[in-house]
């Protein structure tokens, strides 16, 4: 059999003007202790910039930092004033998620989740301040919207009928609304801002991404599945494309891609793969652009390697050029019948973020008035 295909993998000059940041808060309760390890009926926890700074769960019942920086910068009473504030959001999911049941007659048999997140986006100026972009505080019930804040309109918007009668009612407070904004649009700015500067060095500390190209066989025995990965960068912000003869594949031509997701180590991956015939001698190349780290790779016009296939092996070299801090060449070679079938992946936290990472939303509110914020 002769050549299967010809992979190149190189990048693109990427550049950006400015940055995005956020800060933000999720909170996830279960109706009834959860028999899985690892999932708690409670948890909440903070995310700088996707990085878990801070979290809380029902059995260690304590607020604790997940960063250095964190533990180094905040004293004793704000961690203890952290605590008591989660214990009585605690509560609160409780008493609000057994309203939302008898509203919905529910009975207890099934469990039931209900998820807050709030918090804000900033962009960075040139004198290095935070620009307050958007805002998000939004609630989500077994999977569904239930209710968000329209920061801009200062109402709550219900997309769902069950939700109608407690936007009435929000709606109808002032200085929830209120406070709500200004919160959204300042104080959680001025948190991010210092967290910031607590981690700068860290932050900003970009990792590159480790890229790998590979085949596994299909379902279909005249094809093959060619896969993209990206892992171990930082920040999440990253663009992936798998050329077809110089074309951006896209949907329509069967590609498929994970998302980003995050490793276990703060870091994060995403897959892209697309169903091709053993028979194709297409140029297939994998682009992989990641701003933070200065990955500013060009196209090198490098000859293309051979992808050869038989029916019990098939061999994937690729050669990766990338300029980081001067160019850096290497030969990757990897061999097998399938392929890397198990890339690298985080099964529990990718689980975990599948039901507490809805949206990309974003520092804490120490809501006043939080305990009259009713769901019912």
């Amino acid at each position: 059999m002769g050549p299967l295909t010809f992979l190149v993998l190189c990048g693109t000059i990427f550049t950006v003007k400015s940055e995005l940041h956020s800060l933000t808060y999720i909170y996830t309760a279960f109706s009834k202790p959860v028999a899985l390890p690892g999932l708690h009926e409670f948890t909440a926890m903070g995310l700088l910039d996707n990085r878990m700074i801070d979290y809380y769960d029902s059995e260690h019942q304590k607020k604790v930092p997940k960063q250095p920086w964190m533990e180094e910068h905040l004293e004793k009473e704000y961690w203890d004033k952290g605590t008591q504030s989660r214990k009585s959001k605690e509560q609160w999911f409780k008493v609000n998620i057994d309203i939302l049941m008898k509203r919905m007659r529910q009975n207890d048999t099934d469990t039931h989740i209900l998820q807050w997140m709030h918090g804000c986006v900033g962009e960075t100026q040139p004198d290095g301040s935070l620009k307050f972009v958007n805002g998000m505080d939004m609630y989500n019930y077994d999977g569904k919207d239930f209710l968000s804040f329209d920061d801009d309109k200062q109402v709550w918007v219900a997309p769902i009928t069950a939700a109608l009668e407690t936007k009435r009612k929000w709606d109808d407070v002032q200085v929830l609304k209120e406070y709500t904004k200004g919160y959204l649009e300042k104080e959680c700015m001025e948190w991010m801002s210092k967290f910031r500067d607590y981690g700068k060095e860290q932050l900003e500390n970009a990792t590159k991404p480790t890229v790998h190209m590979f085949t596994r066989k299909a379902k279909t025995e005249s094809n093959i599945i060619l896969t993209c990965l990206a892992t171990g960068f930082y920040p999440k912000d990253i663009i992936m494309n798998i050329r077809r003869n110089g074309r951006v594949l896209n949907k329509d031509d069967g590609l498929q891609t994970s998302g980003v997701l995050p490793n276990d180590d703060d870091t994060f991956q995403q897959k892209l793969h697309v169903e091709i015939l053993k028979s194709d001698v297409s140029t297939y190349t994998c682009e992989v652009n990641h701003p933070a780290s200065h990955w500013d790779s060009i196209m090198c016009g490098c000859k293309p390697l051979t992808v050869a296939s038989c029916d019990s092996l098939i061999t994937v070299m690729l050669m990766i050029f990338m300029t980081f801090k001067g160019l850096h060449y290497g030969l990757v070679n990897f061999k097998g019948c399938t392929g890397l079938q198990n890339p690298p992946v985080s099964c529990d936290k990718d689980f975990f973020f599948q039901i507490c990472y809805l949206k990309n939303v974003f520092p804490e509110a120490n809501f006043k008035n939080n305990n009259n914020k009713s769901l019912d």
